[in-house]
């Protein structure tokens, strides 16, 4: 896919963050702008966004004339519980449908609960929601959820907050050959090279969150990240050199100086 193009808005930069688990919110503030993200994404059951007027909004500090503001249905364990939050979600976001779709197993692996979350998404696409949906890395899957209307699909790498990277290379890209919607992965992410590794498979962007606001220093880390998928996305532009087993010579043979 050429460009980042969600919900018809087109997206130059193709990182994804959250907005959970920095030390306060002007560290939000200051990682969000040091990766140069142009969509973060509020767990609306953690994080105010009006809905308590006696805490500090979030979006004080992370306009929405700014960002794409994403809410999420983290928490959520049932398909039921998922919609319920999103309509609550579009109330206090005057009405915008864009909404991204968790619906979890269980609280060890936060492992998506694929049944719950198929019957998530089509009564949420029958609602005229547009599901950015957070699923397994099975293509299968994930090609279901697209042909039920998701605008984009998000396959996990890893366990959300494992920082253990892309698990299942194999099955990313086995979901991204199949796909005529965006891939992000969501999940997994522990340091740049995870995220270059997503892009140069063929994502179209990732999705992360603990691996910045855990970091030691989360406003380099943020920064880190903004660089590594650019450098995937434009390595997989410019195409890699084939794999094999024999070496080959920098420097070409003809016109050695022999010594004869």
């Amino acid at each position: 896919m050429s460009k980042l193009i969600i919900n018809k808005k087109e997206y130059s930069s193709r990182l994804i963050l959250g907005t959970g688990k920095y030390k306060d919110f002007d560290e939000t503030k200051s990682a969000l702008e040091a990766s140069g993200c142009e969509m973060v994404t509020v767990a609306v059951r953690r994080m105010n966004i009006g809905q308590d007027h006696d805490s500090k909004n979030l979006l004080d500090y992370v306009s929405p004339d700014k960002y794409t503001i994403l809410p999420n249905t983290a928490g959520c364990y049932t398909a039921e519980d998922a919609v319920r939050t999103c309509e609550i979600a579009k109330e206090l976001l005057n009405g915008e449908k864009l909404i991204k779709l968790e619906v979890l197993s269980q609280s060890k692996t936060l492992f998506p609960n694929i049944v719950e979350t198929i019957k998530a998404a089509e009564m949420l696409v029958k609602r005229d929601f547009k599901v950015m949906v957070y699923t397994t890395d099975d293509p299968i899957v994930a090609k279901e959820l697209e042909n039920i209307g998701c605008e984009c699909v998000m396959p996990l790498g890893s366990a959300i907050g494992s920082g253990i990277g892309i698990i299942n290379e194999y099955n990313i890209k086995e979901i991204i050959e199949n796909a005529t919607v965006p891939i992000i992965v969501d999940a997994g992410v522990g340091t740049a090279s995870d995220a270059c590794i997503a892009m140069e498979l063929g994502c179209d962007g990732v999705l992360m969150n603990t691996a910045i606001a855990c970091a030691k220093e989360p406003i380099k880390m943020a920064n880190a990240m903004k660089y590594a998928v650019i450098a995937g996305r434009e390595a997989l532009l410019a195409g890699r050199i084939d794999k094999k087993l024999s070496g080959s010579p920098s420097s070409p043979k003809a016109g050695l100086v022999t010594g004869e």
